[in-house]
């Protein structure tokens, strides 16, 4: 009986322990069933993209399989990720079990939940392991879509027509007009029968509510939300350029947004009047796009250009070239939307080949004019503002941007004419996607412009060291205002960079290229060094020489960043705030040249090799400026001599004004550079008068009879110390009494100022007062007088007695 009671304890004790372990490796099957059908799922649309991709229209619908396959890629690692979590749990709980001990024999729940937990780690590992093979293919056929994305639009820029000059063009499209004309009558129909059969059904009512609607919100609303922006940013805003930009932004918003919103209103009524042919939906959905397009260039111009109020303008132009190019962007818009009505007529129809590409040569050249015209109004802009300012007599310089500007015109008069070309000899495709795209890099161009500004504006303002989050942050939490300064303009900065990077993959977004692509570029460009083998190639020397010029562009881009926005920003002096952009520099552009070798196919020890061949040059006849530049690196690192400092080498002084890696320039006091080369300052003696004190020095030496009134001389060269404003009361000005020498007292007399650059013309100033105050209280002023006597000379009639000199 006592058997069987502790038999029946031992098991209600065991159950409490074996029943957790138990229950979780129950629990611990749910997600790895989820997971595990998330990725046959994503298998699934992995197959299913790729046999999509080889059919016909998969050309058409490559941004659709791209993200479905970004998708796929996504689920693969999220579901890896998860793996990686329940397989960490799975060898814990082995752990926990211990080490099988050899000649031990397990308890049987033991023995289960090891082979439990084996079997659930071996299927773990094997989901782990497809997903990340799935995530791979994933990966390859993005790349294979964005591939063949861009050998489609090669293919489609290279097909050539019979020119719209030849017979042979025109011939086709008149022969097909009946039939053109029965499909165009035929669609037309299909919307017609649409549009009755909504007001029969009674479908008028939604129609006419979307209309209103839509007409408030293009009328009243539009004008009221402008309205309503515009006093906000005068009473609330402050600040003069933040306040143009944030208006311009809030125009840019609202006169976007307000017509495409009551386009989309008109739509939905529209739809929900069931007065839209299924036909005619994919030529409503471009139509939507076409207005949000135009919408934005005509916003755009509103904002950027401020016609009726020039103050708030936030591009440098006059008011006759705003009053020029603002009815351009109506054209622009009108443009936008007619071309978008006929090519979606065009693709809704069905027209036939003839008629489609006379609808591309139509286009092609509205988008022709429309470019012409806007180069034309550029150029007359140009002229009238020489005019001007040769009225007035002005010299107009010429700045970067004005370069940017003409090189920017002379490029696209190119184009023009390559377009004008094209369409000419039968390239009808590949003209109109010039114009077209012309125009969308023009208003992408204007978009990023804008935008950079107002983000530059509001990160600066938000986090200005003055503003109410830095005082709230440096009385709240101690942190300095200096850095919420720093971080208002990094965090600029990087907005600003990723704003670049979209605006780019918007532009190359025809080309098969995207964002993702740009960095995948990028990374490619970054691991191409090939170890032990060098191709040299013209494509190698002009990749290697766009690296070059890429990473030149960045690193004096980061210089002038740091010079003129975070190093401001700080709390830096003048010396180390130019020790940082200098290094910067240099660090960036021997960065440029190794990533352009590297770009060649330069490995490391190749490198290394070439530097170590160039040691016996530099050995032998660039020994000198091996030296300057160590000694510059040394003066920027340790900065004895730093900008701003006041410097006597040899017999000239003056201010450092520049210090590079080669050599220090140091402004004397005619006005001109002396050019110190830098070794000079590390290997000889200089005198830096402002390095641990800036005080100078003046020193008084002059003599008076014996006899006269020190006292007297003291108290009156005392008062003529304090008279001077530049003369300061610590450390205190004294006057000493040297030697006495032949009759005559020797004085010596100290004075300071706050900078050795003030102590020559105000020892002037002393010494004129001195001149005229001491004698004419009856005190001479003089040296001591030196006698010349001759030694050894005999004394009579030939030699005369050595007399005062």
């Amino acid at each position: 009986m006592m058997r069987l009671f502790i038999l029946f304890l031992s098991l209600v004790l065991a159950v409490p322990v074996a029943a957790p372990a138990f229950a979780q490796d129950v629990d611990a099957v749910d997600p790895i069933l989820a997971s595990t059908k998330a990725l046959d799922q994503a298998t699934a649309d992995y197959q299913a993209i790729d046999t999509a991709m080889n059919s016909r229209d998969g050309a058409n619908q490559a941004a659709a399989l791209k993200d479905r396959v970004a998708a796929v890629k996504q689920t693969a690692g999220d579901q890896v990720t998860a793996l990686q979590t329940q397989l960490q749990l799975v060898d814990a709980r082995v752990a926990q079990l211990g080490p099988v001990t050899p000649g031990v024999v397990e308890a049987p729940d033991i023995q289960a939940q090891r082979k439990l937990l084996a079997q659930q780690r071996s299927t773990i590992d094997s989901a782990i392991k497809r997903g990340k093979l799935l995530g791979t293919e994933a990966d390859q056929l993005a790349n294979e879509i964005g591939q063949n994305q861009a050998d489609a639009f090669s293919d489609q820029m290279s097909q050539r027509v019979a020119s719209p000059l030849s017979g042979q063009f025109w011939g086709p499209l008149i022969r097909n007009v009946p039939r053109d004309s029965k499909r165009f009558s035929g669609f037309l129909a299909i919307e017609m029968h649409a549009i009755l059969q909504g007001i029969e059904g009674g479908g008028m009512p939604a129609a006419l509510v979307g209309l209103l609607f839509g007409l408030a919100l293009i009328g009243p609303a539009r004008l009221a939300l402008r309205a309503a922006g515009r006093r906000y940013v005068i009473e609330r805003v402050p600040g003069s350029r933040i306040r143009r930009s944030t208006l311009a932004l809030w125009l840019a918003v609202v006169g976007t947004l307000v017509p495409s919103l009551a386009l989309l209103s008109l739509v939905m009524g529209l739809r929900a009047g069931e007065m839209i042919a299924p036909a005619w939906a994919p030529l409503v959905s471009h139509f939507q796009i076409a207005s949000l397009i135009a919408a934005l260039i005509t916003a755009l111009g509103g904002a950027l250009l401020q016609r009726r109020q020039p103050s708030w303008r936030l591009i440098g132009i006059s008011d006759h070239t705003a009053q020029m190019l603002r009815p351009l962007t109506f054209i622009a818009s009108g443009v936008t939307m007619l071309t978008t009505l006929l090519l979606a007529l065009r693709d809704g129809m069905g027209a036939s080949g003839p008629l489609q590409a006379a609808v591309d040569a139509v286009t092609a050249l509205i988008y022709t004019g429309l470019v012409m015209a806007i180069l034309v109004s550029g150029a007359r802009a140009r002229t009238h503002a020489h005019a001007v300012a040769k009225e007035k007599g002005e010299t107009q310089e010429e700045s970067g941007e004005q370069s940017i500007m003409a090189f920017l015109s002379l490029a696209s008069w190119g184009l023009l004419i390559l377009s004008v070309l094209s369409l000419l000899s039968g390239y009808i495709a590949f003209a109109f996607f010039l114009m077209r795209f012309m125009i969308w890099v023009a208003v992408v161009g204007a978009t990023l412009y804008l935008l950079l500004i107002a983000v530059d504006d509001i990160c600066t303002a938000a986090f200005d060291r003055d503003s109410k989050l830095a005082t709230t942050l440096y009385q709240g939490f101690g942190v300095r205002r200096s850095l919420v300064d720093q971080f208002g303009v990094a965090l600029s900065a990087l907005l600003r960079l990723l704003l670049i990077l979209l605006a780019i993959g918007r532009v190359s977004r025809p080309f098969g290229s995207d964002v993702s692509s740009i960095f995948d570029q990028l990374s490619q460009i970054a691991q191409g060094i090939t170890i032990g083998q060098v191709t040299i190639s013209p494509g190698a020397i002009l990749r290697a020489m766009a690296v070059l010029a890429v990473g030149m562009f960045i690193a004096r881009s980061l210089q002038r960043w740091l010079t003129g926005r975070y190093l401001p920003a700080t709390d830096l002096d003048a010396g180390a705030q130019n020790s940082i952009a200098m290094v910067t520099r240099y660090i960036g552009l021997i960065l440029a040249v190794l990533w352009a070798m590297a770009s060649l196919g330069i490995g490391v020890e190749k490198i290394a090799l070439l530097l170590s061949a160039l040691s016996v040059g530099i050995g032998f006849g660039l020994q000198a400026i091996t030296q300057n530049f160590v000694s510059g690196l040394i003066l920027l690192a340790e900065r004895p001599v730093k900008i701003g400092d006041w410097v006597k080498i040899g017999d000239q002084e003056g201010d450092v004004k520049k210090i590079s890696v080669r050599a220090t320039e140091i402004q004397i006091a005619d006005r001109s550079t002396l050019i110190v080369p830098n070794s000079e300052l590390i290997t000889k003696s200089i005198v830096n008068k402002t390095l641990a004190d800036p005080l100078g020095r003046i020193q008084l030496q002059f003599s008076v009879p014996l006899g006269s009134d020190v006292e007297q001389i003291r108290h009156m060269v005392m008062e003529i110390y304090e008279a001077q404003p530049a003369v300061i009361a610590d450390p205190k000005p004294s006057l000493y009494i040297d030697t006495i020498i032949d009759g005559r007292i020797n004085f010596n007399g100290f004075a300071f100022v706050n900078s050795p650059r003030a102590v020559y013309a105000t020892r002037s100033d002393i010494w004129f007062r001195l001149l005229s105050e001491l004698p004419a209280a009856g005190i001479e002023l003089g040296t001591t007088p030196q006698q010349v006597q001759w030694i050894g000379m005999p004394t009579g009639d030939g030699a005369d007695e050595a007399g005062p000199g």
